[in-house]
């Protein structure tokens, strides 16, 4: 399976800090894809969330950087937004339409909010969605863990819904 773009949603530099489920493994999965889409000419799309003023995501401070561990290149597109659908008022369709993306990966945070959201409209769009199994992340809340969240999200909501789960092995073979 050829893809088109990948599109890596919010891992930025507060919400790392705050150490989110899976933290280690996520990143150094996120950081692999990274290395296999550069190495076949695959666009790769930074989302970065703006929260507002005050907000430990506001436009401009150190916490709403793309984390150092997964910085973009020059080549890289960042796309910034303001609510939880990369898609909803950005160019990311745009964008992906002027790349005749079809297929698409996606991984990110938090798994729940913004990535879902995202995940979800992409279908809706027609992209063919890859995810990455252990490439979102959450954080625990009051009802349930962050871990509990990532493998009801993987395996119960997205997989053969609306993206297929692949695992990082699955996804290096088919490049």
């Amino acid at each position: 399976m050829n893809y088109d773009a990948m599109i890596i949603i919010d891992m930025q530099t507060a919400l790392i800090n705050e150490h989110p489920f899976n933290e280690r493994k996520v990143i150094s999965n996120i950081q692999e894809l990274i290395s296999l889409c550069r190495m076949q000419n695959i666009p790769l799309i930074y989302i970065r969330h703006d929260g507002g003023t005050g907000d430990e995501l506001e436009k401009g401070t150190e916490g709403w950087e793309i984390h150092k561990a997964l910085a973009p290149s020059q080549e890289d597109c960042i796309i910034d937004k303001k609510y939880n659908s990369a898609f909803r008022q950005t160019v990311l369709r745009e964008y992906l339409e002027n790349l005749n993306a079809k297929k698409i990966i996606m991984c990110g945070m938090q798994t729940e909010y913004c990535f879902d959201v995202s995940c979800k409209v992409a279908f809706e769009y027609g992209y063919e969605v890859t995810i990455p199994k252990d490439t979102t992340t959450t954080f625990d809340n009051d009802f349930t863990s962050g871990e509990k969240l990532a493998r009801y999200y993987e395996e119960k909501i997205w997989n053969h819904r609306y993206a297929n789960v692949l695992s990082i092995d699955e996804i290096r073979d088919t490049m």
